[in-house]
C-alpha cells in the first residue's frame, strides 16, 4: 500500500502540532493497532511529535509554564502561547544534532538545555519577528520580547530552583534557605531586576497563588521587619494578591442564590481564596496596622466578614420561605404553628434555601478566618432543631392521616433532610430519613431524597 503523500505529510504535521497533549493521545493510542504503510507512517509521526514536545518541555521548563495564563486571574508575567513553538524552532534549528542528548537525564541533558535555552534567548534578541509576529498582541510585544529574553538569560539558574520549590514552600533547613538567597543574588548579579524575574517563573508554577509570600520572605535575612517588602522591588506580589481580594469580595457582594449552575461553587471558591491569602499574610508578614497594606488587609476582612454575616441572616430567612409555617387551630380559641403541607418542593424558593445552605456549610473554614464561626455555629444549631422539629411535625401528621397528599408530605421532609446534610448535621438527616422510611408505608431513600431536594 502506498505511503502518504508530500501534501498529507505537510498538513498531518500541521494538524498534529496545534493537538494539545489529551487529544494527542488519544490519536496516538487510536492509531496504534491501524494496518497498512500510511498508519504506520502517522504513528512515526505522532512518535516523533511526542518526543519533540517532551524535549521541548524539559529544554524550556523554567519558562513553559509563563506561556499559559494563570487559571486563578492573578495578574503574572506571561507570553502568548503561539511564541512558545516558534521559540523552540529556533533555538534548536542550528543544533539539532544535540537533540538526542536530552532523552537521557543527567548533566550532559542539563548541558544541552541551557545551550538551547541561551540560542533562544539570542533568537528574541536578533529575530524577534520570527520569535513573536508583529501583529501577534501589539500592545504587549515590545515588553514581552525584552522579558522573554532577560528569563532566558536567567533559565540556568531556575532550571536549579525548581526541584527546590516544594522545600522552599514548606519547612527549609538553614543550607536550602542559603541556597534560594544566593540563587537570588546570583540572578541579581546577571539583571539588575533579575530576582524579580526569578519569582515571576517561580510563580508561574505555583497554582496558588499566595505561596509565593513564602519565597519572597525567605530570599532575605531581614524579610520578617515591617517595611521590608514594601519597599523592595517584590511589593508587586503583594499588590497582585490584595488586587485579587477586592475582585473575589466584590464578585462576593454580588452573589443572589437565583440557582445559576456552577454559581454556589464559584463563590465558596472565592471565599476560601480570600480566606487563604489573608490567613497567609497573617503568617508571612508583619503588618503595620496605619500601613497601606495594612489597612488594606483590614477593610477586605471586615467587607467579606460583614458580607458572610448577610449570607448568614439570608440563609435563616431562606429556611422560612423553602419550608413555612401556617397557624392552625387546635381547639377553641387555642392555635399552633405547623408545616404548611401544600408548599412547593421545587421552586425558587427551594433552591435559593439549598444554595444558601450549601454555602453555610461549606464556609467553616473560611467564617474562622474572618471571625464569623460563632454566629455561623449559632445558625447550625438553630436550624438544625428547627429542621428537625418540621421533619418531626410533617411525619406525625402523615402518620395521624392529616395529610392529604402523603407523597408531597414526604418530600418535604426529604427536603429537611437534605438542608439538614447541608449544615452537616449528618445524625439528624440519618434520624428523619430512617423515620420517612417507615412513616405512611411509602419508603424515602437518600437517594431519592436528594433528587427531591
Amino acid at each position: 500500500m502506498s505511503g502518504l503523500t508530500a501534501a498529507h505529510r505537510v498538513a498531518l504535521a500541521a494538524l498534529i502540532g496545534r493537538c494539545p497533549e489529551p487529544v494527542l493521545k488519544s490519536v496516538s493510542a487510536a492509531v496504534a493497532g491501524l494496518p497498512g504503510g500510511r498508519a504506520a507512517e502517522l504513528r512515526l509521526m505522532l512518535a516523533e511529535e511526542v518526543r519533540d514536545r517532551a524535549r521541548r518541555a524539559y529544554v524550556l521548563a523554567p519558562v513553559a509554564r509563563m506561556f499559559q495564563p494563570r487559571t486563578d486571574g492573578i495578574a503574572a508575567m506571561t507570553f502568548p502561547a503561539s511564541v512558545l513553538p516558534r521559540l523552540w524552532r529556533l533555538a534548536v534549528e542550528r543544533e539539532l544534532d544535540l537533540l538526542p542528548r536530552l532523552d537521557k537525564d543527567g548533566p550532559d541533558a542539563v548541558a544541552v538545555a541551557n545551550r538551547y535555552c541561551l540560542s533562544a534567548a539570542a533568537a528574541v534578541r536578533d529575530r524577534p519577528a520570527l520569535v513573536w509576529p508583529e501583529d501577534l498582541a501589539p500592545e504587549r510585544r515590545a515588553q514581552g520580547l525584552i522579558d522573554l529574553a532577560w528569563c532566558l538569560d536567567l533559565s540556568h539558574l531556575a532550571r536549579r530552583a525548581l526541584p527546590s520549590i516544594e522545600v522552599w514552600l514548606k519547612r527549609p533547613d538553614g543550607d536550602q534557605l542559603a541556597e534560594l538567597r544566593l540563587l537570588v543574588k546570583d540572578c541579581s548579579d546577571i539583571h539588575e531586576d533579575g530576582a524579580s524575574r526569578l519569582l515571576e517563573m517561580l510563580f508561574a508554577r505555583l497554582d496558588d497563588a499566595v505561596l509565593v509570600l513564602r519565597i519572597i520572605t525567605r530570599t532575605s535575612g531581614v524579610a520578617g521587619r515591617r517595611g521590608f517588602l514594601s519597599a523592595s522591588e517584590l511589593a508587586g506580589f503583594v499588590e497582585r494578591l490584595l488586587a485579587g481580594v477586592d475582585t473575589r469580595s466584590e464578585r462576593l457582594a454580588a452573589y443572589r442564590p437565583d440557582g445559576t449552575p456552577g454559581g454556589v461553587d464559584a463563590v465558596i471558591a472565592d471565599l476560601d481564596w480570600c480566606a487563604s491569602v489573608l490567613a497567609e499574610l497573617d503568617v508571612t508578614l508583619t503588618l503595620d496596622p496605619e500601613s497601606e497594606w495594612g489597612r488594606r488587609v483590614r477593610d477586605s476582612r471586615v467587607k467579606v466578614a460583614g458580607w458572610l454575616a448577610g449570607l448568614l441572616r439570608t440563609a435563616d430567612k431562606a429556611v422560612d420561605k423553602a419550608l413555612p409555617l401556617t397557624r392552625v387551630q387546635t381547639s377553641g380559641r387555642m392555635s399552633r404553628m405547623a408545616p404548611m403541607l401544600d408548599a412547593a418542593a421545587r421552586g425558587p424558593a427551594a433552591d435559593a434555601a439549598l444554595a444558601l445552605l450549601r454555602l453555610v456549610g461549606a464556609t467553616r473554614g473560611a467564617a474562622a478566618v474572618f471571625g464569623s464561626e460563632a454566629a455561623r455555629k449559632t445558625l447550625v444549631d438553630a436550624l438544625t432543631d428547627r429542621l428537625s422539629d418540621y421533619a418531626d411535625q410533617v411525619l406525625t401528621m402523615v402518620n395521624d392521616g392529616e395529610a392529604s397528599d402523603e407523597e408531597h408530605a414526604l418530600k418535604l421532609v426529604s427536603v429537611a433532610a437534605r438542608y439538614l446534610e447541608l449544615i452537616e448535621a449528618k445524625d439528624a438527616a440519618r434520624t428523619v430519613r430512617r423515620r420517612a422510611a417507615v412513616a405512611g408505608g411509602a419508603p424515602v431513600s437518600a437517594g431519592a431524597s436528594s433528587r427531591a431536594a
